[in-house]
């Protein structure tokens, strides 16, 4: 509880009264302040100059940085009703409400989808926050938002009553909206069971992860799928978003025979298929910030859009159904990246917060159309075939009885000439038999000597690789002759696992000698404190920018030459800069000084004992 007094510039002030049960702030009612830092306290903001909001819907750009949102409300004890303030992105991290009581001290309030579902105020999906209408006066109210996606400050002022019955109509309306994807989902499994097209397989896909995004930016998956979990909010909508561009894709690819129609398109959308697939992985592995860059997400929704305007163009007829289905999803997407490029005035109202919602829904209909539209240009092409089939096997009955009297005549003629040529045959059969016995013992002769020569081949090979590897390690030779022994990444790694833990494994920070394997090639994790080493860890290739195979043979060449090498004949014979062969050498000359004695007697494999 802090007691300040805090001046402010002519902020209009927002009124409660019997008359207007919701109030939305906009513009002139709402004050901002960016703190780059992320470190201003409360009690610092009687210092702090905040600025007009000069957009209809204020918003969070920075993940780093927190942002100090200020209203003023007046309030009258002659109004009988208790109000309550609520913030209606759900995707808001969290928020520090500084709420005024009458005395002019300040309770602290925290909010946020960082926070546990079961601590909320109401079990809703929005944030709501009470306020104590036990004054005739001005009070002015703070909040401190911090939020790791770009958030809507959208800050609405309305009575408990009008909140409940606002809240059961949407909560309905969303029931209707995930209810009616269920019924598609539902609808086309049992399509796919019966006509076993893969298409229906992707819409099925497509429109689930089209629910589930929604329920993640509304909030509702939070509250009913991962309630106790409120870490995976940050992570629960990319999932389902990569899914609807995958899912666009393929059954687009499949509903439009675009393999057959549209070749270059189809490789189009398998390159981006690829791509999107290795962005989710490179962002959940590397960079999750990435993850927040959802208007990527429109350049697959685009190309989907773009092949079936190309199909229908070209003549086939259902494609005008899926491109009027897309029409609603561009206009939505488009809505929404304005919205995201700071266009906020466009985001001033709840059916422009849902537009995307809605266009979705128009988006399932249209293509459930178009689904339909190509069954039945299959059936009328089904009903062609068929009645083709029974013109041409009505030909055919008719060509039967002409061709069978002929038939048996050829019959009769061709009985008596294999007659003949039987007596012929049984006489070459005899010589055959003769043949077949030759060629058999011939047969056997020939496998036996193949079983020979392919011993002696495997001898040779590793012959070969025990002289090549020899030689390499006991004599000058250039890279190439160099990458046959580690010819790639994973050929290196191998090797130095098998020289770390050659021994045994022990965990570097409890001991423990059970692992199992990492996430990286070759790593080994503890299984008693989940320690995950890698395997370049704690070795002289640890941190190194540059070919680990390269830098084999930079050791390599070292050890052979004692050190008498210099860095400008490295970096010819590397193709690496000098300035970072000049570091190696000077390490490795450091570490052969050191180990003088363990080397003297390591013959061709010393190189080897300077790795780790």
């Amino acid at each position: 509880m802090l007691l300040l007094v805090l001046m402010v510039h002519a902020q209009q002030a927002v009124r409660i009264s019997n008359k207007e049960e919701q109030h939305i702030f906009t513009y002139h009612e709402i004050d901002v302040l960016e703190d780059s830092t992320a470190r201003m306290r409360f009690e610092q903001l009687d210092t702090a100059a905040f600025g007009i909001n000069t957009t209809g819907t204020p918003q969070t750009h920075r993940p780093a940085a927190a942002y100090w949102y200020r209203i003023k409300i007046h309030h009258d004890t002659s109004v009988k009703q208790s109000f309550l303030l609520e913030f209606f992105d759900q995707t808001i991290d969290a928020i520090s409400a500084y709420v005024p009581d009458k005395n002019g001290r300040y309770d602290s309030v925290q909010l946020g989808d960082s926070r546990p579902f079961k601590q909320r105020l109401f079990n809703h999906k929005n944030f709501e926050l009470n306020i104590h209408n036990d004054s005739t006066r001005d009070l002015v109210y703070y909040f401190r938002v911090q939020s790791s996606q770009t958030a809507d400050i959208i800050i609405v002022l309305r009575t408990v009553h009008k909140f409940i019955g606002y809240a059961l109509d949407e909560y309905f309306s969303f029931g209707i909206f995930y209810g009616m994807i269920l019924i598609f989902s539902f609808y086309n499994l049992i399509m796919f069971i019966a006509m076993r097209q893969r298409q229906y397989l992707w819409y099925i896909l497509y429109i689930l992860s089209v629910g589930l995004f929604e329920m993640s930016t509304d909030g509702i998956a939070y509250q009913y799928l991962w309630p106790r979990s409120p870490r995976f909010n940050q992570y629960g909508f990319a999932l389902p978003l990569m899914g609807m561009s995958i899912f666009a894709l393929l059954f687009t690819r499949a509903l439009l025979y675009v393999k057959a129609r549209a070749p270059r398109l189809n490789r189009v959308i398998s390159w981006v298929i690829g791509a999107r697939v290795l962005l989710f992985a490179g962002a959940v592995c590397f960079a999750p910030q990435w993850l927040n860059y959802k208007f990527i997400d429109v350049v697959p929704l685009f190309l989907a859009f773009c092949t079936g305007i190309y199909i229908w163009l070209n003549g086939y007829r259902p494609a005008r159904f899926f491109v009027l289905g897309y029409s609603f999803l561009f206009v939505g997407c488009v809505l929404k990246l304005l919205i995201m490029l700071g266009f906020t005035w466009l985001n001033s109202s709840i059916i422009s917060y849902y537009s995307l919602g809605f266009c979705f829904v128009m988006e399932m209909f249209f293509l459930s159309f178009a689904i339909g539209d190509k069954l039945r240009l299959l059936k009328k092409k089904k009903e062609l075939a068929h009645r083709e089939i029974i013109k041409q096997m009505t030909l055919r009955a008719e060509l039967k009885d002409s061709l069978n009297a002929e038939l048996e005549r050829q019959v009769q003629e061709r009985t008596q000439e294999l007659v003949d040529k039987n007596e012929l045959i049984a006489s070459q059969n005899e010589e055959l038999s003769g043949a077949n016995e030759l060629l058999q013992q011939q047969a056997e002769e020939i496998s036996r000597i193949n079983a020979l020569l392919q011993h002696d081949n495997e001898e040779l090979q590793t012959s070969v690789k025990k002289v090549s590897r020899a030689r390499v390690l006991s004599a000058q030779v250039d890279f190439e002759e160099f990458s046959r022994i580690y010819p790639d990444r994973d050929s290196c790694f191998e090797f130095l696992a098998q020289l770390k833990w050659k021994e045994a494994y022990a965990c570097r920070k409890c001991r423990h000698d059970q692992y199992f394997a990492g996430h990286l090639p070759f790593s080994r994790r503890c299984t008693k404190c989940d320690y995950e080493e890698s395997v370049m860890a704690n070795t002289i290739f640890q941190n190194t920018k540059i070919p680990i195979n390269k830098a084999f043979y930079m050791i390599f060449l070292i050890y052979t030459s004692k050190g008498k090498i210099s860095s400008h004949k490295l970096a010819t014979l590397l193709d690496i800069r000098q300035s970072t062969c000049w570091a190696y050498l000077n390490r490795v000359r450091t570490l052969m000084e050191e180990r003088k004695k363990e080397l003297r007697d390591a013959g061709d494999e010393g190189w080897s004992k300077l790795v780790l």
